[in-house]
């Protein structure tokens, strides 16, 4: 086991250990496309650097792990850590990219956000001599970018659900945040994989998951369709690009008492894999990303780009699919329930 791998808390072997006992359908394949950019841990060191990290919020378990695990890597390397949190607000993000670029900074992270917002900043933070890393985002202003393979991710989490409903039947799928990239090609993995299956159907308009008062939100919309559709079997899966609309829906799916319909999503998060554990919940497979360690590999990065290497545009951290028949090992090994 590499270095990485044992701060990490689990591996590609133990993820492809892991991935065996997963359902058939999503029997690991984007496990096997995973790796860690760098096989072996060298001396690293960011004393007397400054390193801006630049949140869009830190409400979400994803976002408040990789936050804090960038932190704590800068410091760990004997740099200062200039850390700022726009809170979810799109105005609040490019105010705190300016004063980041105002700043002067060795480099810049910036954790996930809306392309269209913070591109025009990262770029203005290149332009000033400022070099750009990311973790979630997929800009050509980033010289490297931390991240899942959102591509695996997507595809993986698809073919559970479409094996979990037999291959037809009506999906909800929340997809209110297209323009965030991993969120956008977890969703257009979903419809690659739904085209080849004619008698799923994804039922229109799609719904709209916001920010804040997530799951709340999610939890009206989920009433209100079934409401719609009250017959059982008129509604076989719910899907959403992230975690927290996916809890929102489990407890509406729970209070309507239609357990029926199963639930799907990615992140990881603590109260969602225990509902996966749970066998009459129909929270059905999360992915499980690894926040903490995309957080501390982007600063990694950050050193071997100063001190003079030469980095990959993107560098991918394992994540594996959670489900009703795994959900005991993975958790073990994420140290959750």
């Amino acid at each position: 086991m590499t270095d990485t791998e044992k701060k990490s808390g689990f591996g590609r072997r133990e993820l492809l250990k892991l991935s065996a006992v997963a359902g058939a359908a999503v029997a690991g394949a984007n496990l096997l496309a995973s790796r860690p950019a760098f096989a072996q841990a060298e001396e690293l060191s960011l004393k007397g650097k400054r390193i801006g990290i630049s949140a869009t919020g830190t409400d979400h378990f994803f976002d408040l792990q990789a936050y804090n695990a960038q932190i704590e890597e800068v410091k760990r390397l004997g740099g200062e850590p200039i850390a700022v949190d726009a809170g979810r607000n799109d105005g609040k993000l490019v105010a705190q990219l300016q004063t980041l670029i105002a700043q002067k900074p060795d480099a810049i992270v910036q954790l996930l956000g809306t392309l269209t917002v913070i591109d025009p900043w990262l770029k203005k933070a290149r332009d000033a001599g400022i070099p750009v890393l990311t973790i979630d985002v997929g800009s050509n202003n980033s010289l490297n970018n931390s991240t899942s393979d959102n591509w695996g991710i997507g595809k993986d989490l698809a073919l559970q659900l479409v094996s979990d409903i037999g291959g037809e039947g009506n999906i909800v799928v929340f997809n209110g945040f297209y323009g965030v990239t991993p969120c956008a090609i977890r969703y257009d993995q979903l419809v690659n994989v739904v085209k080849y299956f004619p008698k799923v159907k994804i039922l229109e308009p799609e719904l709209r998951d916001v920010i804040p008062n997530t799951v709340q939100d999610a939890f009206a919309q989920i009433t209100a369709i079934l409401n719609k559709y009250p017959e059982k079997g008129s509604i076989k899966a719910i899907w959403s690009a992230w975690d927290i609309p996916q809890l929102g829906a489990t407890q509406a799916l729970v209070a309507a008492g239609r357990t029926e319909i199963k639930t799907y999503g990615v992140d990881g998060s603590p109260e969602v894999l225990q509902l996966v554990a749970d066998p009459s919940s129909p929270a059905a497979a999360d992915v499980a990303q690894q926040p903490a360690e995309l957080g501390r590999i982007a600063i990694q990065n950050v050193a071997r780009l100063l001190s003079g290497q030469t980095l990959p545009r993107e560098t991918y951290v394992p994540a594996i699919l959670a489900n009703k028949a795994n959900i005991n090992e993975v958790s073990k090994r994420l140290g959750i329930g």
